[in-house]
């Protein structure tokens, strides 16, 4: 009963990120998203989001937008969703959870771009709203777990692509590039170490060269691509590497980056570290106030 009413209650917190129907794909019919155990969301219907706004006298201006992580098929919303904003909130930092368009079922339309427009639409929702919000425009993160952190990733380099499904609306003007972003123990090539799971739900199984060259994220970075903080293990079942070729590619570019590798810990523990990566928050603490 009280699961039901936790969930009740920030069921009536989600607001829309577009009005009217999201761009990209059709909506699905009413009553087609689904929530599991751990807050874990399927098939989703309308791309929405939750703010956290930090406490006002604790405020450090700096806002985060969580992309919870679950291979594009799910959104496991709880432990790399609302714990992270929480965990946030009690540094003095706003953040906003993203409930974007993922499904199990692919007549839904939800490959790419889908994903990444809602995260677009995500980061410039909350520059429009900064003043408001209590947010420094110029201090706007990214945070992505998992399948999560290659969404994550995408918005710290693909924020110059144009996409024609986008709205020529006020919020769909700001910048969508993020001033920092936080890769936990992220997918990040579409490559040979890539994680088979959201690279065929995210492009399919039989995706052309192009595409998955695109869409490797190591292969995209700039010097302008944002300050990186990454998480992983090498017992992960994403692949240590995706962290390390995204790693030697801020080095080669010359983007400030910060890469943690344990030894174990495994993979989708969110703020709860297993092994030798219990703990590993304080690390993010220290960076985020660097």
């Amino acid at each position: 009963m009280v699961l039901c009413l936790v969930v009740g209650v920030a069921a009536e917190e989600w607001k829309p990120l577009w009005e009217g129907d999201a761009p990209g794909a059709p909506r699905p019919p009413k009553g087609t998203e689904t929530i599991g155990d751990g807050w874990r969301y399927g098939h989703i219907e309308q791309p929405q989001f939750v703010f956290y706004p930090a406490h006002e006298e604790k405020r450090t201006g700096q806002g985060v937008v969580i992309l919870p992580g679950g291979g594009y098929t799910i959104l496991a919303m709880d432990h790399e969703g609302h714990d992270y904003a929480k965990w946030l909130n009690e540094r003095g930092i706003s953040a906003m959870v993203v409930k974007y368009r993922v499904s199990g079922d692919a007549k839904h339309g939800y490959q790419y771009p889908v994903p990444y427009l809602d995260a677009r639409r995500a980061i410039r929702t909350m520059r429009a709203h900064a003043g408001e919000w209590g947010i420094d425009p110029k201090k706007v993160g990214v945070m992505g777990s998992s399948a999560g952190g290659h969404l994550a990733s995408l918005c710290a380099t693909q924020f110059k692509r144009s996409f024609e499904a986008e709205t020529d609306d006020e919020i769909d003007q700001q910048d969508c590039r993020p001033d920092f972003a936080i890769l936990i123990y992220p997918v990040i090539t579409m490559g040979p170490v890539a994680h088979g799971g959201s690279r065929n739900r995210l492009l399919g199984k039989n995706p052309e060269a192009a595409m998955l060259e695109a869409l490797s994220s190591e292969k995209q970075v700039t010097n302008e691509t944002p300050p990186c903080f990454l998480l992983t293990t090498s017992d992960d079942g994403v692949d240590c590497r995706n962290s390390l070729l995204f790693a030697a590619a801020c080095r080669e570019h010359k983007v400030p980056v910060t890469l943690h590798l344990f030894e174990s810990g495994g993979h989708g523990y969110g703020l709860k570290g297993k092994g030798t990566v219990k703990g590993w928050p304080a690390l993010l603490d220290a960076w985020l106030k660097r």
